[in-house]
């Protein structure tokens, strides 16, 4: 069995409304979630209360507070739905059962560690290395379904900007 079929012989549904929380920053967390349907945002709440967001999530993706599951500590983001939204939710013990019993199973979850960690790579770098505007070219390049349904707010917290400084890369991208 393929890991999306056990995914979804296995798995819960979850039906979430437009700014609901699936989890909060803060909780243990015991199940990963993968999105079918909508979209949502990861995201961190600094000490200061500065919102910074991680990712965002589209159908196919999947999520859980990875130090959360398997160190047993407190997650450290929060995971809100930006539309409505169909999860599909699956305790971690059951995953790893799965895992041990099936290859392909476990062939599915390393393609997707490997999937994630090629995303977070992308981007340390962009963080790292681009500039804010390099940035915001890279998200209409490679994700302009999320530039299209979320707030400018929204886009400016991803790229660590305030929404001022987008608002004036914008301009100067739309001048040119």
């Amino acid at each position: 069995m393929k890991l999306n079929e056990f995914i979804q012989q296995n798995g819960k549904v979850v039906s979430t409304l437009k700014n609901e929380y699936v989890f909060t920053q803060g909780e243990q967390q015991k199940d990963v979630y993968i999105v079918t349907s909508g979209l949502l945002k990861a995201f961190y709440i600094s000490e200061k209360g500065r919102e910074i967001i991680k990712s965002f999530l589209l159908p196919g993706d999947i999520i859980g507070g990875t130090p959360s599951i398997f160190n047993k500590e407190e997650t450290s983001f929060h995971l809100q739905c930006i539309k409505n939204s169909t999860l599909l939710k699956i305790p971690i013990e059951t995953l790893q059962q799965a895992i041990k019993k099936s290859h392909d199973i476990s062939l599915g979850i390393i393609e997707h560690l490997l999937t994630r960690c090629i995303k977070k790579e992308r981007r340390e770098y962009e963080l790292l290395f681009l500039s804010a505007q390099e940035r915001y070219i890279e998200m209409m390049k490679n994700t302009p379904q999320v530039i299209n349904q979320v707030t400018q707010n929204d886009i400016a917290h991803y790229l660590g900007i305030t929404p001022v400084a987008l608002s004036r890369i914008k301009k100067r991208i739309n001048s040119h």
